[in-house]
């Protein structure tokens, strides 16, 4: 297998359709992935924030049309936890792959088969690989980022963090309406 390293920030890594071979070719660049950081911040997620760059590690090859990638994203997340709101930093170690077919003429009219929606498609000579590595690095996220498994967020009554200190609020029953559910034993 060859093996490439590129260590350029502002480096948009590009390949050549023509010069991907059927034997697999390895790259490891640093993707720079900060302007991530300017979406999340005029959306309403602000859960994340990205490192400047990831380190990703990509083998890729063709078969006939079809131009194959596996490969791996590093990287440290800064984080707000889903319960307490307090920041976190977790490693993000994501594997993926991902398969690159030529687009069809459908596709340049705009009309895309069944078959075709769940693909991704090149139609130029040259493969901008930023945009996939970057909706790799957003799937990796968690959908609800926690701290630690155990965290106990906050209290709904007082605010306080219940991972750093107890409150003083009565802990009620619940909805008086509902204490007749709360007598009934299911049989198992």
């Amino acid at each position: 297998m060859e093996q490439n390293f590129l260590r350029l920030a502002e480096l948009v890594v590009k390949l050549s359709v023509e010069t991907i071979a059927e034997t697999p070719k390895e790259l490891t660049f640093a993707e720079e992935i900060g302007e991530l950081n300017l979406l999340y911040d005029q959306g309403e997620g602000k859960d994340f924030r990205f490192p400047p760059v990831l380190e990703v590690s990509l083998v890729y090859y063709r078969s006939g049309r079809e131009l194959f990638f596996h490969g791996r994203l590093e990287g440290l997340i800064e984080g707000r936890c889903g319960r307490c709101l307090k920041s976190y930093s977790f490693p993000l170690k994501k594997d993926f792959d991902f398969v690159l077919t030529p687009e069809p003429i459908s596709a340049r009219k705009g009309e895309l088969s069944r078959d075709e929606m769940g693909l991704s498609f090149y139609a130029a000579e040259e493969i901008n690989l930023s945009p996939f590595i970057r909706e790799q690095a957003l799937l990796a996220l968690p959908t609800r980022p926690l701290c630690a498994e155990g965290c106990r967020g906050l209290c709904t009554g007082c605010g306080v963090n219940l991972n750093e200190e107890s409150c003083l609020c009565e802990t009620s029953e619940g909805d008086p309406r509902m204490a007749f559910f709360r007598t009934l034993k299911l049989d198992q």
